[in-house]
């Protein structure tokens, strides 16, 4: 099994690492040549949602992606990466770079702040236990759709998701030592 990691921008590198670490070989999405590399998972980093919109539109890596995510190929979403997978963008209407939205959820940008009101709790995530939330800058899931199933709660409001072979969270497991969401991912 390899992953495939949007390398265009964002914390790809982090995410690089925990899947070396579990013996998972990498290859980096950068552009369209690279989506005949052979991978059969797919992780969509942290980052900067609007900048990686544009660039796998402007890359022409949009189509491709977005085939093989409603193909079932499993994904992993953290942070811009949910936003990236998510059906609607809270208070975005038009975009000319729009996200692959695949997966039954809306989403706010931000909603947990700035990024000097970031921070790190611990929850209770599916059937991997208690892990850190690390939270930058982090979307909010607004609203989930019946086909998806909420993984993890904060305060109350849902920050992990999944639906069928996607998992979006709202938070980055890649910047935290514990190993369970990145497990999990590798096990769908």
């Amino acid at each position: 099994m390899t992953v495939g990691i949007l390398a265009i921008q964002g914390a790809f590198v982090e995410h690089k690492r925990k899947m070396s670490a579990l013996g998972a070989p990498v290859v980096e999405i950068r552009q369209a040549r690279d989506l005949d590399l052979p991978f059969d998972r797919l992780i969509l980093p942290g980052g900067e949602s609007t900048v990686q919109r544009r660039l796998i539109h402007e890359d022409g890596l949009f189509e491709t992606l977005r085939s093989r995510i409603l193909d079932g190929m499993p994904t992993l979403g953290t942070c811009a990466g949910l936003i990236l997978l998510a059906e609607r963008i809270e208070g975005e209407k038009d975009s000319p770079f729009p996200s692959f939205a695949t997966l039954s959820v809306s989403v706010a940008r931000n909603a947990y702040g700035r990024q000097l009101g970031s921070f790190r709790t611990v929850g209770t995530f599916a059937d991997a236990g208690e892990l850190p939330f690390t939270f930058i800058r982090a979307p909010r899931i607004t609203k989930v759709r019946e086909s998806a199933q909420v993984l993890a709660f904060h305060r109350g409001e849902p920050v992990a998701v999944r639906q069928g072979n996607q998992m979006g969270l709202a938070f980055h497991p890649e910047l935290d030592a514990d190993m369970g969401v990145h497990e999990l991912f590798l096990s769908l």
